[in-house]
């Protein structure tokens, strides 16, 4: 694996540093407030995870050493040509999950990579299909577990996703908020 290089996490999310530690790599996490995450709103939907995270490694770029490698994300939860973000209520988490509810929808993290020298950026999908939420069910859902920092509403490592998800095509660690394994393989590549 890639020991030239400090490894610095740019996010505040604990999923991601807990994805990220289970590479076994030493990293330190390094946060910068009001990063802008806005987006063009003519951007395809496939397209906006990765370009706010790009937008998010422009944000550091003139502070990082030679010898660090800044990683970025950011994860949108897609349902047709609707992005669902973080829900502002428990109204709108009630609404994000009526949506899935009963059917497939994309879970894209955008990932930026970058030393002082080269950069990555990348995006990974997964699909993942739910079945049919009762009201109940997704009421117990935000009532327990208040998932209004989590794209679409949901955790698929909580309780929603154990009787939630029926299947799954891709990476379940994208969907967590990190595609780990396609960021070790980056890593190898990086000189």
């Amino acid at each position: 694996m890639n020991g030239r290089y400090k490894i610095v996490l740019a996010s505040n999310s604990p999923r991601r540093r807990e994805l990220l530690a289970g590479l076994g790599l030493p990293f330190e996490v390094r946060v910068m407030a009001d990063i802008d995450e806005s987006y063009p709103a003519d951007l395809p939907v496939g397209e906006v995870a990765r370009y706010i995270s790009g937008k998010k490694a422009d944000a550091y770029r003139g502070s990082l050493a030679d010898d660090e490698l800044l990683i970025t994300a950011d994860t949108v939860v897609i349902v047709g040509d609707e992005i669902l973000g973080k829900p502002v209520d428990e109204a709108d988490a009630t609404r994000m999950l009526r949506l899935i509810s009963g059917r497939t929808h994309q879970v894209t993290t955008g990932v930026a990579m970058l030393t002082t020298t080269q950069e990555r950026r990348f995006a990974v999908t997964t699909d993942v299909t739910f079945r049919p939420l009762t009201d109940d069910e997704i009421h117990y859902y935000i009532s327990r577990y208040k998932p209004f920092d989590k794209a679409g509403a949901y955790g698929i490592q909580e309780w929603i996703g154990y009787v939630g998800v029926t299947s799954l095509r891709g990476s379940y660690y994208n969907v967590m908020g990190l595609p780990v394994q396609r960021i070790y393989e980056t890593l190898q590549q990086i000189e």
